[in-house]
């Protein structure tokens, strides 16, 4: 198996790419502490990675909890000593509104979410993404939304926009360790966020969670050692040797 004897965090992994991700994970071997705020939705997960022969560590929790994200590296750090793999994939998308109309109230999360729980991560599992042979990180982003504003998605964009930022940043300062740290932009993908954000959109025409996984995978893998890239699945669909930026 792939990820045999890895130990994975993947957040936001009871629903949509997270909850696939931390599943094709343990297919591979991966140990998953999934974290996500429903239980119920954790647990189904859990079912299903014990369907595949995998084992995870639920963490009930809310992304925005910080100090819960530091014991979630000390709990880490003493039981296994390093972290493998990171999947930052917990966001939330805001109201799709003018800028003038966001409420300071969903601004705040919006980067309490998207950025800072991110910025947090990285400030309680470095040390253990670099102790790993191989420590690979990958943060989902929205990159069309980033390079192309568009009428009503600021808060979203602007959000994406310092995560992507953070991430490339945090890439330029581990280049020269075994850690590989990257974003992944799925385009739309067959998830509730994708159904709120177009609503009128028929989901049978889109990708599902499960089809982002081969690329998911490949970017967690020792052998892909590319740093700071923008991987696009549309261009990995295309083709699967040229699909980054």
């Amino acid at each position: 198996m792939m990820f045999k004897d890895y130990v994975a965090v993947v957040t936001g992994a009871s629903r949509g790419i997270g909850y696939a991700t931390a599943k094709a994970l343990a297919a591979e071997g991966a140990h998953i502490f999934a974290v996500a705020r429903t239980v119920g939705s954790l647990e189904a997960l859990d079912d299903d990675i014990k369907s595949v022969g995998g084992e995870a560590t639920l963490v009930p929790l809310d992304i925005t909890d910080y100090d819960a994200l530091d014991r979630l590296g000390g709990v880490i750090a003493e039981k296994y000593g390093k972290l493998d793999i990171l999947i930052g994939n917990a966001g939330v998308l805001g109201d799709i509104t003018p800028v003038s109309h966001i409420k300071p109230k969903t601004w705040q999360k919006l980067f309490d979410v998207n950025v800072t729980a991110n910025y947090r991560l990285i400030r309680s599992l470095d040390p253990l993404l670099r102790a790993a042979e191989n420590g690979r990180a990958v943060f989902v982003s929205s990159s069309k939304v980033v390079r192309e504003p568009r009428h009503f998605w600021g808060g979203y964009a602007a959000s994406k926009a310092a995560l992507e930022c953070l991430v490339k940043t945090y890439a330029a300062e581990v280049e020269k360790s075994n850690l590989r740290v990257n974003i992944l932009n799925p385009g739309p993908i067959r998830t509730a966020m994708r159904a709120a954000a177009a609503p009128g959109e028929d989901p049978d025409t889109l990708d599902k969670p499960v089809d982002l996984m081969p690329l998911m995978m490949k970017l967690c893998s020792p052998e892909f050692d590319h740093n700071g890239i923008i991987a696009d699945f549309r261009m990995y669909k295309e083709d699967p040797e040229n699909f980054f930026f």
